[in-house]
């Protein structure tokens, strides 16, 4: 009986969670900022002109490993590839240890990514924009821009929605 009583607390708060997930707005186009030589606005129109990779399906994760949904037929663009041609302002190539990239989705929701993280182990090889799911491709996508981190144990935690700026920082 205990636990019927706590499934029936807390069905409004997953009611509300879910409610909060749909009404993040959309996004047409990021921007890059930051710690860099020149500022950088990537739109929908110029992921499409890129080749995607098939990724497949992915079972997205809670933070407790929970399996909350499945994502099918998703086609993506690593995103290292375009942060490739971002300039750092940095001195030596040891510098690039001290930065990381912070993602910011439009409704102010962020991620964090150290520059080794992605350029200097196998997790940046599997950080990509979602250019096509579930037989949508992006323009069609609620969820548009979306970034998913598919080397994380629970992909949910990174699972970011209407990606709006990325940002290069340097640790303090």
């Amino acid at each position: 009986m205990k636990y019927f009583v706590a499934i029936l607390l807390l069905l409004p708060c997953a009611s509300l969670l879910a409610q909060r997930h749909n009404n993040v707005p959309p996004t047409e186009e990021f921007r890059i900022t930051g710690e860099i030589k020149k500022e950088m606005t990537f739109s929908i129109a110029d992921l499409l002109k890129r080749s995607p990779e098939n990724i497949g399906d992915v079972v997205v994760r809670n933070h407790r490993g929970d399996a909350k949904d499945t994502v099918r037929g998703l086609k993506g663009i690593l995103l290292r590839t375009l942060l490739d041609s971002v300039a750092l302002n940095v001195e030596k190539p040891k510098d690039y240890s001290e930065y990381y990239v912070s993602l910011t989705a439009s409704d102010g929701y962020r991620n964090v990514y150290s520059w080794n993280e992605l350029f200097n182990t196998e997790v940046g090889n599997h950080v990509y924009i979602i250019t096509e799911m579930d037989g949508k491709n992006i323009t069609q996508m609620q969820q548009r821009i979306l970034v998913m981190s598919l080397a994380d144990i629970n992909t949910g935690r990174r699972h970011m929605i209407a990606l709006a700026k990325i940002e290069f920082k340097k640790a303090e």
